[in-house]
């Protein structure tokens, strides 16, 4: 039997072990996954996979989690007792061994072993970036079966740990991330390969929820605060979703964290929307003549996911949480600091998390004494080349009008000789 099932969160529905569902009755409600062990246990399984609060069975690769740690340098800069930091890079001297940079590692990791167990031959992945290098990375290891579809405008900032041509991989020419997830949702369509589901994903968001897990298993309580950068904001959602498992459990605090979440202006949907006080996100706060001048690129999606039920929208609430709009120039002076201050260099992403905890400490939401988790989410590019060939992503590119035909042609025989 299963160590879990699946529940809607507007009208309670249960379903069974389930691949990227949606309620039958609530399509604009977001499902969790309910595991049948309310407390929180650890096994003596390897790496992430020891926690009882993943929904896979039988995992058959190792994958390392996070590193935990307590901050001096950057805790003394900002004026903190109590910051613990979670580094998602690679950074070995201090044992942080995620190759990929990226705390989307956990997502594919969760979420390709959660597809294999549900019978899924192959998945079609939509990213800006970070997400394709975690799923290219372990499509190989695993040699589960990937097609990733990325926006031409996040090439510069992208590699692979593999060689070129390993993991079929198509650029939008003429569009943004938004438009790459409509191409791959027209690709799995004719391939026969789901979409991977993005937020509405429960293995996605419990991947991402590791942070949480291994934060809270090293602190032995929940932060006061917890503090991230986002563009889709499942991340976000999938920490907020862990720390209310932990409120059921009872040995961990009463209290969930506020959430403080960044965006970097000027494309700033969710918190132009938050500020106004809405569910709702109006079209202007979604024009994409904004991404372009924005320095992270991976949090320039035009489908956060906000507005839904189980949203961020409801995360912030329930937290008592708010959103920080960061500039560019902030972005980089918090890079700096960081590196100066612990030692190890940062993405922009990581950049925007920092600077939104500055923020939240000079406008009061967070004081000295409480304690703060900081989501750094990746980080490590430059130490990881010391150590690491990477290459350089070679895609095929086509447009966001992409026939059928066309797809048949640039993939279909290639994925039937690969499942």
């Amino acid at each position: 039997m299963s160590h879990f099932s699946i529940r809607c969160r507007n009208c309670n529905t249960i379903l069974e072990n389930s691949f990227c569902a949606i309620c039958e009755h609530c399509k604009d409600s977001l499902l969790v996954t309910e595991y049948k062990d309310v407390q929180f246990t650890q096994s003596a399984a390897p790496g992430v996979w020891r926690f009882n609060w993943l929904p896979v069975h039988d995992p058959g690769i190792s994958q390392p989690g996070p590193l935990i740690y307590r901050s001096e340098g950057l805790a003394a800069k900002v004026g903190l007792d109590d910051l613990t930091i979670a580094y998602n890079g690679y950074w070995p001297e201090k044992g942080a061994l995620l190759e990929t940079c990226t705390f989307k590692e956990f997502e594919a990791a969760t979420v390709l072993q959660n597809a294999k167990e549900n019978g899924i031959e192959g998945l079609i992945v939509a990213s800006a970036g970070n997400t394709a290098r975690a799923f290219a990375h372990l499509s190989v290891v695993t040699g589960f079966p990937v097609v990733i579809v990325v926006p031409r405008m996040c090439l510069m900032e992208m590699w692979y740990l593999e060689p070129r041509f390993t993991v079929p991989t198509l650029a939008v020419h003429d569009g943004d991330y938004a438009d790459s997830i409509d191409v791959a949702k027209k690709i799995a369509l004719v391939t026969g390969f789901p979409f991977e589901g993005g937020v509405t994903n429960v293995a996605k968001r419990d991947g991402l929820g590791i942070v949480m897990l291994e934060a809270v298993a090293k602190m032995g309580k929940l932060p006061d605060h917890y503090v991230q950068a986002v563009g889709s904001g499942t991340g976000a959602i999938g920490g907020w979703e862990m720390t209310e498992r932990f409120i059921r459990d009872g040995r961990y605090g009463t209290r969930l964290p506020v959430m403080h979440l960044g965006q970097n202006l000027p494309f700033a949907p969710m918190l132009h929307a938050w500020e106004r006080g809405s569910r709702a996100l109006f079209p202007g706060d979604l024009d994409p003549g904004l991404i372009p001048r924005i320095t992270t690129r991976v949090l320039s999606t035009r489908y956060p996911a906000y507005s839904v039920k189980g949203g961020v929208y409801d995360a912030l609430t329930s937290t008592q949480g708010t959103m920080y709009g960061i500039e560019n120039d902030a972005v980089y002076a918090a890079m700096d600091m960081f590196l100066k201050t612990e030692g190890i260099d940062i993405v922009p992403a990581s950049g925007v998390a920092v600077a939104t905890l500055g923020r939240a400490i000079e406008t009061g939401g967070i004081r000295k004494n409480d304690t703060v988790l900081l989501n750094i989410t990746g980080g490590g590019e430059k130490r990881l080349a010391k150590d690491r060939r990477t290459y350089t992503v070679v895609p095929k590119f086509v447009s966001k009008k992409i026939t059928e035909k066309e797809i048949e042609d640039l993939l279909c025989h290639d994925l039937k000789k690969s499942s």
